[in-house]
């Protein structure tokens, strides 16, 4: 009976941290987004600054949230989406010497892949966390919208931030989601509890 309350102590900083993590994830990929609608049309050095922190965002993230259960090494997913997130932060940085349609095909890369790793992520944290669920979807999504990406970057059309953001803006979607859900998870486990 002890060692079970010792695993239930352990479960709730992690969801504690999960939640945190969610929320702070949808927040700063919301603010991106925001920025890349408004301020990058009258500022647009700004978005090229944008572009290559947005991956490096992603890889800090991952680093600080594998820190919270185990490390990198114990996390291998999280670990491979720390490594391509910043190696696309420097491929980003080259490629916008060329074209933003290179731009957009790093990304597209980058999306397909961190989307796969996201996913990994997400259904290992499934048995001791639960509500990965959204995660799961927002990384098949990620993976399916690098194709896309790939696929546009190859076209003629005029491409920009705003064509990367709405794939933040789905990103930062999913987090919302998932945060609020281990929230009313949360609220629902120890309503029961609290009952009694």
């Amino acid at each position: 009976m002890p060692a079970l309350t010792s695993g239930q102590n352990r479960a709730k900083p992690s969801n504690g941290w999960l939640k945190s993590y969610y929320y702070l994830r949808f927040a700063v990929s919301a603010a991106w987004v925001l920025a890349a609608f408004t301020v990058t049309k009258t500022v647009p050095p700004l978005a090229a600054v944008m572009l290559v922190a947005y991956p490096l965002w992603d890889a800090l993230a991952n680093y600080v949230d594998a820190q919270r259960s185990g490390g990198l090494r114990s996390n291998r997913s999280q670990l491979l989406n720390f490594v391509v997130s910043i190696v696309t932060a420097i491929a980003v940085a080259i490629a916008l010497g060329r074209s933003m349609n290179a731009v957009l095909a790093v990304y597209g890369v980058w999306a397909a892949l961190s989307g796969v790793f996201q996913l990994l992520t997400a259904v290992r944290r499934w048995k001791t966390n639960g509500a990965q669920w959204a995660m799961i979807l927002s990384g098949a999504q990620s993976a399916l919208a690098g194709l896309f990406f790939v696929k546009m970057a190859g076209g003629t059309d005029a491409i920009g931030i705003v064509n990367v953001a709405p794939y933040a803006a789905f990103g930062a979607f999913y987090f919302l989601v998932s945060a609020v859900w281990l929230s009313v998870s949360d609220i629902l486990r120890k309503s029961p509890q609290a009952a009694r």
